[in-house]
């Protein structure tokens, strides 16, 4: 073993050091404010300890909480602070996982009963008294034996269990601190004295290993920071996040409810969500057509052998629902269109003339997702996909998926998203045989896909096997109000449907030819996309958008007729309109207008009546003074024609 090694720092920098270095000596040679940073380091591609020693030659990169994998590491170190605690006032339970997470951690535990808040309290308490204990992080090496006998002894079964599935060449590792050991490959802070702040938000159910059949154990999710101001700033955000919720909000806005009679993830769109989802699809389909687009409408259902022919029977049956028997046919409920409208193409010959062909469809599908992870509208198992097939020329491959990038953009900026973030998605290199169709064909189309996306001027990432079993893709995500992420926009090149239901096209030349197929969605799907809306905008829809947007509020009886006359020419200019004729104190209607989140309210009495004017109140910013009800109407019609958002 040689007595020095030689270190290549990111900036191309060499520097020798002693056999068994450490990270940590090698960040205080660099200099004292980066060592004070430091949480974890990586070596040769590898995320390690501070205090690991290193014991070859490689290049290191020293990691701060700055970084996603600094975070992590200190993270998933206050997760064990997190069971060190537990494992002190409740004694006998037994650990489950413990993994950072975006933006915190958790841990699962099985113990009789449930964590209350005041448990939570407690644990916190002794979470800073851990802290305060500063105890290093020690990582140990056992062999199989060693592991099981000593997690069989100290009665942790879940621990045992994840070990006995661990290669035979596995090598296993624990970290000790203090009395505390856990199963764990790590890395962690040098010693818990590290984490600064960090706060316990809330406890839920959750089956070990995501398995219903398997018991039900406590998760308490937490989330921790270098800096005092900077969790608090993350609370806030928090608290913002739960008065957006949509769930709450679809309650209190009467948007949608979900019933256990009916089954989970099944969503009943109440007149106003209903109202809301009417405007989005017609602006879609007017926007579609003007784009060269013709929708299609496809059964809810279709024979087990087209799903066969699809490869989805092969590759995507865990989300199918079972088939159910029909005259001696088993018959599936959709996952997709996309069969459909390729069977619509084969219904008669396609010359090269007739391509490129747009086929747009709201079209209901049905998924099986496990009810654990089901939420509100943004998870459920039937929904609305905005969707469309795009059967072009491989010659025209590239200009249309151009176009399709440029609606997507239109339609994310049209309802108010400026931010968003774009990965394609390719094959993993190394595991092929995850994927249908040949090297030639993947190659195309992810070079067009590139392609079309720097044309656009779209900055994006390449994220290696997170590609479709049959399709590269390009997923955007929309960041919202809160500069959360959301999924949007999906765009799939794909040359295996077409091989798979032998589709053509007679050429120029007289032969048959295979076209190419794009899948596409710009908005996603009318339940998720909505709920995100209702949680971007807080429930308080833009004008062009919201389910009423003037409120008429008569003062007294008197005015009734008047106030009914106002409704009238407002409805016949096209405005959604409610009039509020009961016989309660006039802050009491005002105040439940503004809980509706209506963007207008005209407040009528003697004196507007008599001088035929109207009295605003907008939901911002209040009362606007008096006004004719032309101009009013000319501003609110003019909201609407250029779709104005605020968010």
């Amino acid at each position: 073993m040689a007595d020095r090694i030689t270190i290549t720092l990111p900036d191309g920098t060499k520097q020798e050091h002693p056999n068994g270095v450490t990270s940590r000596e090698v960040a205080e040679a660099i200099g004292r404010r980066l060592a004070k940073a430091a949480v974890a380091a990586r070596f040769n591609g590898v995320v390690i300890d501070l205090t690991r020693p290193l014991e070859e030659d490689g290049e290191l990169e020293i990691l701060t909480f700055a970084d996603r994998e600094g975070r992590d590491v200190y993270r998933h170190t206050t997760a064990h602070i997190l069971a060190q605690a537990v494992k002190r006032l409740f004694p006998d339970v037994r650990l489950g996982i413990g993994p950072a997470i975006e933006d915190g951690f958790y841990y699962d535990f099985d113990v009789k009963g449930a964590f209350t808040p005041e448990d939570l309290e407690k644990i916190e308490e002794e979470m800073r008294r851990i802290v305060s204990e500063d105890l290093p992080l020690e990582r140990l090496t056992l062999s199989r034996e060693e592991a099981i006998a000593r997690f069989e002894a100290m009665g942790e079964d879940y621990k045992v269990e994840l070990i006995k599935e661990l290669p035979e060449d596995a090598e296993i590792s624990c970290y000790k601190q203090g009395d505390f050991i856990d199963l764990c490959a790590g890395p962690h802070l040098p010693s818990t004295g590290r984490v600064k702040a960090f706060k316990l938000l809330n406890v839920a159910g959750a089956y070990w290993r995501g398995e219903e059949s398997r018991p039900m154990l406590q998760r308490i999710y937490g989330t921790s920071f270098e800096k005092r101001s900077e969790l608090e700033e993350h609370l806030h955000r928090i608290e913002e996040a739960r008065r957006r919720d949509h769930r709450v909000l679809g309650r209190q806005l009467d948007l949608f409810s979900i019933h256990e009679e009916i089954g989970p993830g099944l969503v009943l769109w109440h007149p106003k969500g209903a109202r809301i989802r009417e405007i989005v699809e017609n602006f879609w389909r007017e926007e579609h057509r003007r784009r060269g687009y013709e929708i299609v409408y496809t059964p809810h259902i279709a024979k087990s052998d087209l799903w066969k022919t699809s490869g989805h029977w092969d590759w995507y049956r865990e989300n199918m629902y079972s088939p159910m028997e029909v005259e001696g046919s088993e018959y599936l409920l959709k996952p997709m269109n996309c069969p459909f409208h390729i069977l619509m193409y084969k219904s008669e010959t396609r010359s090269y003339r007739d391509l490129p062909l747009r086929w747009g469809e709201l079209g209901t599908v049905y998924r099986y997702e496990r009810s654990g992870v089901l939420h509100g509208m943004l998870r459920v198992r039937g929904f609305t996909q905005d969707d469309a097939h795009i059967i072009c020329r491989p010659d025209q491959l590239e200009d249309e998926l151009v176009e399709v990038f440029d609606l997507a953009r239109f339609m994310m900026k049209t309802f108010g998203y400026e931010d968003f973030d774009v990965m394609l998605s390719v094959r993993d290199p190394e595991n092929k045989d995850k994927y249908i169709g040949d090297d030639e064909g993947w190659a195309l189309a992810e070079r067009a896909l590139a392609r079309a996306l720097e044309r656009v001027g779209f900055e994006y990432r390449i994220e290696e096997g997170e590609a479709k079993f049959y399709a590269p893709a390009v997923d955007i995500n929309l960041k919202d109000a809160l500069g959360r992420g959301w999924q949007g926009p999906t765009i799939q090149v794909d040359f295996n449907l077409p091989e798979r239901f032998d589709m053509t096209y007679i050429g120029e030349d007289g032969r048959e030819h295979r076209p190419m197929m794009i899948h596409r969605t710009v908005l996603g799907t009318m339940e998720r996309f909505i709920g995100g809306l209702i949680e971007h905008y807080a429930g308080a829809f833009p004008t062009w958008l919201a389910p009423v947007q003037v409120v008429v509020i008569p003062i007294t009886d008197r005015t009734h007729a008047y106030a009914a006359e106002v409704a009238g020419r407002l409805e016949e200019a096209g405005l959604r309109v409610e009039v509020d004729y009961r016989n309660e104190k006039m802050g009491y209607k005002i105040r439940q207008a503004e809980l509706q989140k209506v963007p207008y309210m005209l407040i009528l009495g003697d004196r507007e009546m008599e001088q035929g004017t109207v009295s605003v109140r907008e939901r911002r910013k209040g009362d606007l003074g008096s006004s004719s009800l032309a101009e009013f109407m000319d501003r609110v019609l003019q909201e609407v024609r250029e779709k104005t958002v605020n968010v």
